[in-house]
């Protein structure tokens, strides 16, 4: 049996931050400043308790036997147009770089998916760093489209 199909997609717990923590601070494309760095982690429990107090927010963990590999964060974001469509957004995805190619970004995704469906929303959106180009050919083969332009303004 594949060991990937012993992966479990699961709602984050505080314990598991610093795994979570990890993935994001090896991730050498991403730039956003991630860290494991003991004087960072209140930042990440502040983060974590917001996101654990919105009922349109959730983040996720995959774990495969007692180790975490992956993670990604949706939103439920409703907007008038579109006859008040919502969509679930879906970011922070991250799979651990020793555990990639071996679907468990594909089974992180459709989960997104699903719950998408099960929210009722209309359309899965996600941006992804525009030199991502490996996760960009991933996306399209899931079923992703490329559709619009995004813009991002740092306000630190």
């Amino acid at each position: 049996m594949d060991a990937v199909a012993e992966l479990l997609i699961r709602k984050a717990e505080r314990g598991d931050l610093p795994a979570i923590i990890g993935l994001f601070a090896d991730d050498e494309i991403g730039g956003h400043g991630d860290t494991t760095d003991a004087e960072a982690f209140e930042d990440y429990v502040a983060a974590f308790e917001k996101i654990e107090a919105s009922s349109l927010q959730t983040l996720f963990v995959a774990v495969l036997g007692d180790e975490i590999v992956g993670t990604f964060q949706t939103a439920l974001h409703t907007t008038l147009s579109g006859r008040g469509s919502s969509s679930l957004i879906v970011e922070a995805v991250q799979t651990r770089g020793d555990m990639r190619g071996r679907g468990i970004g594909e089974r992180m995704m459709r989960h997104a998916i699903a719950e998408a469906r099960e929210r009722g929303a209309s359309k899965v959106r996600l941006t992804s760093n525009g030199v991502r180009t490996d996760a960009h050919r991933f996306y399209e083969r899931i079923g992703f489209t490329r559709s619009h332009v995004g813009f991002l303004m740092p306000l630190k």
